[in-house]
């Protein structure tokens, strides 16, 4: 079905939310990790959809979710141990307290400094401005020349790689939970029919939610001895009400360490337009273009940036519903759209999502992150890049090394004025420039 086809409307009704669940449980933990609020996320991604169809011409059935490649800038922004504000006297704080006060306080210290991660959000999203001018000038052929496979899949590999001791770290609090959610994603995603294997992470959230509700209704708590769940704010929680918006602000170190994150969605936005064009048979690269569909993608993370939201990225769950379902009427994806921002006005709702415990979110996260990394490697060998060539192992090598050993080894700074930068935190940044660098220099034959 095209996007001219009319659907009636209870039907457009049920599709719309089919989309709506597809990206759900990605979207959600996003803010679960990072600390963002869900409710703004989904205004962020609700309304930055229908900003991207504006500019699209309602002509492309994508749908924007909440962006896993910016996760690792966010955290490298907040972390009070490795962030760019980390606190020098971190141990002497925690000292005598218990994981819960850890907790709390580490908590804090991401709320207190996430206005400068949504700052830098918001600056990476006019990297697609920049780069939709290049493409319209250049043209598409020539721009994915500075920017093939063998720079962008190593990028994916390297977000994928430093966001695995988030997941160790969120699971560590009641492994059994951990272990059921990683188990019905594996589950739901290797062996479900239609729109099972469309949306295993939202079926690991659910199904392991109900199995703590279930341990703690019989008195079980985490090994810790904290509660596994925590409903104490739900009945404070109203309905319907204004989400907590929260302007940005901005720091140049933040903004260094968030703009290459937007090298990778923008490779990924690419991908998926042309998987759209091939699953629906037109040619969205061409019509509207590949400088309009980058102009909506990045204008809605400014967007989204702007209120204090995740940054945005079109997602492969959603194409895979216009393939499953071959119906690519954007309407249905646009009402997709408008779901997501209503929700995005229920306190309780908020309330609700927050009360899935931690050690669920990082059992999804064990599959998510390494998903991640696995599409830079897939990226490799269906791009059919070839690793016996020396320019190409070259990028490859130099690549991983720099960005992990920049983020894992010892500490570098250097002086930009007054600032002092930390070179830990800009290892993708600089893996990145460097994979540019050497594709655009080295010799494309070995001697």
């Amino acid at each position: 079905m095209t996007q001219g086809e009319k659907l009636s409307y209870p039907k457009l009704g049920i599709l719309g939310l089919q989309h709506m669940f597809a990206m759900f449980g990605a979207t959600i933990l996003v803010p679960l990790i990072s600390g963002l609020s869900v409710q703004v996320t989904l205004i962020g991604v609700g309304i930055g959809t229908l900003i991207f169809h504006f500019f699209a011409k309602g002509k492309v059935p994508a749908f924007l979710g909440s962006s896993f490649a910016f996760l690792v800038g966010i955290q490298l922004v907040t972390d009070p141990v490795n962030g760019v504000f980390a606190l020098a006297n971190w141990e002497d704080l925690i000292y005598g307290l218990s994981a819960a006060e850890v907790t709390v306080l580490r908590n804090a210290h991401a709320q207190e400094f996430l206005p400068y991660a949504t700052g830098g959000i918001l600056v990476s999203g006019l990297v697609y401005l920049l780069v939709a001018a290049v493409v319209k000038i250049v043209g598409v052929k020539k721009f994915m020349q500075f920017m093939p496979p063998v720079v962008t899949a190593p990028t994916v590999i390297l977000i994928g790689i430093m966001l695995a001791p988030f997941a160790i770290n969120q699971s560590r609090n009641n492994i059994i939970l951990a272990v059921i959610t990683l188990g019905i994603v594996v589950v739901a995603s290797s062996w479900g029919k239609g729109m099972i294997r469309i949306i295993p992470i939202l079926l690991g959230l659910a199904g392991a939610y109900i199995i703590a509700l279930i341990m703690h209704g019989f008195g079980m708590t985490n090994p810790n001895g904290t509660a596994i769940l925590d409903f104490s704010a739900a009945s404070e929680a109203a309905i319907v009400g204004l989400p907590p918006f929260m302007l940005p602000q901005f720091n140049i170190v933040v903004i260094l360490v968030m703009i290459p994150f937007a090298i990778a969605t923008i490779a990924e936005h690419v991908g998926d337009m042309v998987a759209l064009s091939t699953i629906t048979g037109k040619d969205f690269v061409e019509e509207p273009g590949l400088s309009r569909t980058l102009i909506g993608d990045g204008i809605a993370s400014c967007f989204s940036g702007f209120i204090g939201g995740p940054a945005s990225t079109t997602y492969g769950e959603n194409v895979g519903v216009v393939a499953l379902t071959k119906i690519s009427n954007t309407r249905v994806v646009q009402l997709a759209a408008i779901y997501a921002a209503v929700l995005g006005f229920s306190p309780l709702f908020e309330v609700v999502i927050r009360s899935i415990p931690d050690a669920i979110i990082g059992g999804a996260s064990f599959m998510l992150y390494g998903m991640i990394a696995a599409v830079g490697v897939r990226n490799l060998v269906e791009s059919r890049v070839d690793v016996s060539k020396t320019k190409n192992l070259t990028i490859i090598a130099i690549m991983l090394v720099t960005g992990l050993g920049l983020r894992f080894g010892q500490p570098i700074t250097f002086a930009i004025g007054n600032t002092n930068v930390p070179m830990d935190r800009l290892g993708i940044a600089i893996a990145v420039i460097l994979g540019v660098v050497l594709n655009a220099i080295l010799p494309e034959k070995d001697s």
